[in-house]
């Protein structure tokens, strides 16, 4: 089992860059002063065994993360194992915005139909599509310019249109064997009409051609419609990972 999750936190490295990227041992640390997201702003263990002065590590990590005008935060997945969690309930540490990983064997998948669509090479306009979708802050474009600029493995910008209005948008990086989907989105006055459903079967039928043979994503624990999608599509959970921070003291 912790095999198949070091593969996909990897990916997920790979697929998601952070600006900076430290190491403590097997611990990764993760900043980005362009983007806010906790993915590219945490520390992430990556092995159970690796417990060694745990709160001296912590403050090298917060002095990192002060540097950033970032809060400290650690990412739990397996691989953090028993030892830290326990550490860190001592120390009276929040949990919070716990995710899932997800798998479909793309063998398995239902793509035959699915419309073909040629991923946009304009990274401006799939920018400005993602943001009005998603509905974030403008202020995001350079942050999230600089990630996708940053992506290594062959990444597909995917977006529906109706004209010039954006309908919905997703990445989805092809990394060997594996297609990664992220920041799927669609816009809230163009929700539960299947546009979600069909940008995901176009870029997973993008990738099938090119050779992937697991499509994967993350999504939170709480997005109940986006988990009904998936699962609709034959995803099946991997593994669950969250959030922690330190208590407030004022």
């Amino acid at each position: 089992m912790l095999a198949i999750v070091r593969r996909y936190e990897a990916a997920g490295f790979r697929a998601w860059p952070a600006a900076a990227v430290h190491y403590d041992g097997t611990w990764v640390v993760r900043l980005t002063a362009g983007h806010p997201a906790k993915r590219l702003n945490s520390v992430n263990p990556l092995d159970p065994g690796d417990t060694q002065h745990i709160a001296d590590r912590i403050g090298r990590a917060s002095r990192r993360f002060d540097a950033y005008g970032r809060p400290l935060t650690f990412r739990m997945s397996p691989l953090s194992g028993p030892d830290l969690a326990s550490h860190l309930d001592r120390e009276g540490w929040s949990r919070f915005d716990e995710s899932l990983v997800m798998r479909l064997p793309l063998a398995d998948a239902q793509l035959d139909a699915a419309m073909d669509q040629i991923p946009l090479k304009d990274i401006s306009r799939f920018i400005g599509a993602s943001l009005k979708v998603s509905g974030s802050d403008v202020s995001l474009r350079p942050g999230l310019s600089e990630i996708i600029g940053a992506i290594q493995p062959e990444a597909g910008l995917f977006a529906l249109e109706d004209g010039a209005e954006p309908l919905a948008t997703l990445i989805c990086v092809h990394d060997g064997d594996l297609a990664g989907l992220f920041e799927i989105a669609t816009d809230k006055s163009a929700r539960n009409k299947g546009h979600g459903r069909n940008l995901i079967l176009s870029a997973l039928k993008w990738a099938r051609l090119r050779g992937a043979r697991d499509a994967w994503l993350q999504v939170e624990a709480g997005n109940v419609p986006a988990l009904a999608l998936y699962r609709s599509l034959g995803f099946d959970e991997v593994y669950r990972y969250h959030y922690r921070r330190p208590p407030v003291h004022e």
